[in-house]
C-alpha cells in the first residue's frame, strides 16, 4: 500500500505536533508544508520537506490527497473552502470556525462537494475516551446520572504577552473548554441546555479565566465542568493524560463520571462498584479498566489517511465538530446574558432547513 500524500498549512505548535503525529503513523507522507513566515522555512528544512510560501502553491505544485489545516482560527474556514474546492480532503483544526454561520458553511461545502472533512478534536482518537465511550454506550455503569470535569491549570505570565490571549478572541472558554465539552459529547451524549459563570477577577483582562458550567444532556445526565488557567492545580487533561509530552505528568484524575451500577475515573479509568450489597453502607472495590495506550496524535494522522484512501469515513465530521462549537459558545452567551442557554437541533445534515442559523443558533431560556 503506498503512503497518502498530505500538505501541512501552517506550522505553528500545533503543525509541529501533526509532523510528529506522521512521521510515526503508517502509510502517511507529509509532502508539502505551506506557511510565510521563517519559523516555517526553517521546521521544513529541518524535516527535509519541501516549503511553500502559501496554501495555493502548494496545491499548484504538490500532487496531495489531503491537506491538514492548523493556522490561526479566521484562516480555517478559506483555506478549507479552497481545498475543498480541488476536491482534496482536509484535516481542519479545533475549532472548526469562528462562528457557527462559518462551521455550517464549511460542512455543507464539504458533504455537497462529497469532500472528506475530518475535524481535530483529537481526544476522540485517545484509547482511554474511546475506552469510556464504549463503557458508557454498552452500560457497564448502570445509568449515567453525572459526570464531573476538572480542567484547572496555571498558564504562565509570558503566555500572555501576546495581546490576542489577553483578548476575547481567546481565553479557557475558547481555547481549553471546547476540549471538555467535546469529551463529554462523544463520552456520554448531546448536550440539551447550559447554564454558566465566568469570571475575571484575578488577572483582570478582558477575557475571563475561570468558568463554571453546568449542563443537562438529552436523557437526564447532569454534568458540570470547573475551569480556569489561573490555578495552581494537576487537575486537567493536559497534566494527568501523559498525552503531550510538553507538559508534566502526575498521578491525579480529572474527569468522573458517575452511574447507577458503577462509576470511572479518567484517565486512569479507575472503576469503582459494589462487589455484593449495595448502599452507603456498604464498601466498594475499585478496579483499573485495561487499555492499549496510544498517541491520539498519531492515531488521528493513521485515521485521516484511511479516510482519504476511503477505508474509514471521518469520526467528527463539520457538522458534528459544529455542535461542539455552539455548546462552546453557548458557555459564554449564558455567562453574558444570566440565563440558560437551550441548543437548538439545527447543526445537523438532515436539518431541512438549510439557511443561516440567526444569531448563535441559540434559544434563551430561564429553566
Amino acid at each position: 500500500m503506498s503512503a497518502v500524500r498530505i500538505g501541512l498549512i501552517g506550522a505553528g505548535a500545533i503543525g509541529r505536533a501533526h509532523l510528529v503525529g506522521a512521521a510515526a503513523a503508517p502509510g502517511v507522507d507529509i509532502v508539502g508544508i505551506a506557511d510565510p513566515s521563517p519559523a516555517a522555512h526553517d521546521l521544513a528544512h529541518e524535516f527535509s520537506i519541501p516549503w511553500f510560501p502559501d496554501h495555493q502553491a502548494l496545491l499548484d505544485r504538490q500532487d496531495i490527497g489531503g491537506a491538514i489545516v492548523a493556522t490561526p482560527n479566521a484562516l480555517h474556514v478559506p483555506i478549507a473552502m479552497d481545498l475543498i474546492a480541488r476536491g482534496k480532503a482536509v484535516l481542519i483544526e479545533k475549532p472548526i470556525a469562528d462562528s457557527i454561520e462559518e462551521g455550517l458553511t464549511l460542512a455543507r461545502a464539504a458533504d455537497d462537494a462529497n469532500v472528506p472533512l475530518l475535524v481535530g478534536h483529537h481526544r476522540r482518537h485517545n484509547p482511554i475516551v474511546r475506552q469510556a465511550r464504549r463503557l458508557v454506550k454498552e452500560g457497564k455503569l448502570g445509568r449515567l446520572v453525572s459526570a464531573s470535569v476538572l480542567a484547572t491549570f496555571l498558564k504562565h505570565d509570558a503566555y500572555f504577552n501576546e495581546a490576542w490571549r489577553r483578548s476575547k478572541a481567546a481565553g479557557p472558554v475558547l481555547i481549553n473548554l471546547i476540549h471538555e465539552i467535546d469529551v463529554l459529547r462523544f463520552v456520554c451524549g448531546e448536550i440539551e441546555s447550559i447554564q454558566a459563570l465566568t469570571s475575571n477577577a484575578v488577572r483582570g483582562f478582558d477575557v475571563e479565566d475561570t468558568a463554571v458550567v453546568l449542563l443537562r444532556l438529552k436523557g437526564g445526565t447532569l454534568a458540570t465542568i470547573t475551569l480556569s488557567d489561573t490555578a495552581a492545580a494537576p487537575w486537567s487533561w493536559d497534566l494527568t493524560s501523559a498525552e503531550n509530552p510538553a507538559f508534566p505528568t502526575s498521578s491525579a484524575e480529572s474527569h468522573f463520571l458517575c452511574g447507577t451500577d458503577a462509576s470511572i475515573a479518567l484517565p486512569t479509568l479507575r472503576m469503582w462498584r459494589y462487589p455484593g450489597e449495595r448502599g452507603w453502607h456498604h464498601a466498594m472495590e475499585s478496579e483499573t479498566v485495561p487499555v492499549a495506550r496510544a498517541n491520539p496524535y498519531i492515531e488521528q494522522m493513521r485515521h485521516f489517511a484511511a479516510v482519504i484512501r476511503g477505508d474509514e469515513t471521518p469520526l467528527i465530521d463539520g457538522f458534528d465538530a459544529t455542535k461542539t462549537l455552539q455548546a462552546t459558545l453557548a458557555v459564554r452567551e449564558s455567562a453574558e446574558s444570566g440565563v440558560c442557554v437551550t441548543l437548538t437541533d439545527r447543526v445537523s445534515p438532515q436539518s431541512s432547513d438549510r439557511s443561516t442559523p440567526n444569531a448563535l443558533g441559540f434559544s434563551g431560556g430561564s429553566s
